[in-house]
């Protein structure tokens, strides 16, 4: 992002030979008469912002220049001091987007090959707190062990029946996204951006996405609907009712991911899953919730932002790849065949490099969900497999795993499906994006405003 703030210089600068400010294209000597005093042509404007001249047209259309005909009719009139604002937000007026400012964020840093949340090392905050505590510890710098994450009954029972309506072969991803819309439809205080209603809207909003999936599994009796859900609305995967008090994320999550039973180890992974995808800076699903919140949508349309840029092979859907190039290496029982052929068709080897110059020892997050597959028995033989695939791809110069082959390693150790690395990373992830809208919240809104160059026929 280019900042806005700071002096002009370089070719934005003051002209030699003139007073500061003076614009080069401003008439001198005397006080010229007519509409064209003291304006700058569109070739003079371009000039001094060091842009080309349909950036400037461009800036026209944006709102951010407005010109006038001079007395022959077609040429583009500029006032200097309209000029001058532009080159001063531009950051120096060397072609930076002048409607973008320098994201500034305490949230997360990543420095020694190691990733940060608030300053506090993620390599260790996994090892010693839940998900629940980081994404508080996110949200507000609070890490508390006891937070506790609950759906509102209401919102989940629409959630449930508008989720249970999706045909059999919905993506996780596709469920959640229909979780949060029909959550949003609700709640009449979803328009609430102050911060202690915005962290109590996430807290709801994550479990409801987590408990509206459906179980995985023999269905249990479904729960009795609150009165304003009709009763045939509600699918028949919905949990029974229960007294008992909420569990961890992890433990709701697993059972709609896997038939397999959990053990402590296994939940374990799964929460430091979550914490390790709960943010990584300004990636493209992050940048598309702080554009949201920064025209204050509600916390509901946030993470729909979110959801959308997520949803490439490029980001969230990169899981998925990866799963299906591991568990084709783990039948075949050859990585190194796998990886060649996929080279030999001209296809990309996904779950490898995409961090490459971030991190120059290999990406943290993978690192560490490695560390505890490892402590599972049941998840040795995947595991083996992951090392020689990346024992193969290192002959490669910094091609190391990444984030979504640990996912992905974690799904077929643990007999979940192809996609369930990608609902373990919105999951995480939805963190994240609460937390750069808390953000987002307290800045100036609608900052978020690039200017693109026009590069169509020019205007006649």
């Amino acid at each position: 992002m280019v900042s806005t703030e700071g002096q002009p210089g370089g070719r934005s600068g003051a002209p030699r030979g003139g007073q500061p400010g003076a614009l080069s294209g401003a008439p001198s000597g005397g006080q010229p008469e007519g509409p064209s005093a003291h304006r700058l042509t569109a070739d003079a404007v371009a000039r001094r912002l060091g842009v080309k001249v349909e950036t400037v047209y461009a800036y026209v259309s944006r709102g951010l220049l407005t010109s006038v005909r001079a007395e022959d009719g077609r040429t583009s009139l500029f006032a200097p001091d309209e000029v001058d604002a532009v080159a001063r937000r531009a950051g120096r007026g060397r072609g930076g987007s002048p409607a973008l400012e320098e994201v500034r964020t305490a949230l997360t840093l990543i420095r020694d090959d190691d990733l940060f949340y608030r300053g506090a090392p993620v390599s260790r905050l996994v090892r010693t707190h839940g998900f629940e505590s980081v994404a508080a510890w996110l949200w507000s710098e609070a890490l508390d062990a006891d937070e506790v994450f609950e759906a509102d009954p209401a919102s989940l029972a629409v959630a449930r029946a508008a989720v249970g309506t999706l045909p059999a072969a919905a993506r996780t991803i596709d469920r959640m996204r229909v979780a949060v819309a029909s959550a949003a439809a609700v709640d009449p205080l979803r328009y609430a951006t102050d911060a202690d209603s915005v962290t109590a809207t996430a807290g709801s909003l994550l479990a409801t996405m987590v408990e509206a999936l459906p179980l995985v599994g023999t269905a249990p009796p479904a729960a009795e609907p609150p009165t304003s859900v009709p009763a045939t609305s509600v699918p028949a995967t919905s949990d029974p009712p229960t007294s008992a008090p909420p569990t961890s994320l992890a433990e709701r999550l697993w059972p709609r991911l896997t038939v397999r039973p959990s053990s402590p180890a296994t939940l374990a992974a799964l929460d430091a899953a979550l914490v390790l995808t709960a943010d990584h800076g300004l990636a493209a699903s992050t940048t598309a919730a702080r554009i949201a919140a920064s025209v204050r949508a509600d916390p509901y349309s946030v993470v729909q932002a979110g959801l959308g840029a997520v949803d490439g092979p490029h980001h969230g859907l990169a899981s998925a790849l990866a799963y299906r190039l591991l568990a084709e290496a783990h039948a075949s029982g050859d990585p190194a065949a796998v990886v060649s052929e996929r080279l030999r068709s001209r296809i990309p080897v996904p779950g490898f490099g995409q961090e490459v110059g971030v991190y120059r020892q290999g990406d943290v997050r993978a690192r560490e969900l490695l560390g505890f597959l490892r402590e599972i028995p049941e998840a040795a033989a995947v595991v083996r497999t992951l090392d020689d695939l990346a024992e193969v791809m290192s002959r490669r110069p910094a091609l190391r795993p990444n984030i979504d082959l640990a996912l992905a390693a974690l799904a077929l150790a643990c007999a979940m499906p192809a996609d369930a690395g990608e609902g373990v990373f919105v999951v995480g992830r939805t963190a994240g994006w609460i937390a750069h809208a808390l953000e987002e919240y307290q800045a100036k809104p609608h900052r978020f405003r690039p200017t693109g160059t026009y590069t169509g026929p020019r205007p006649e």
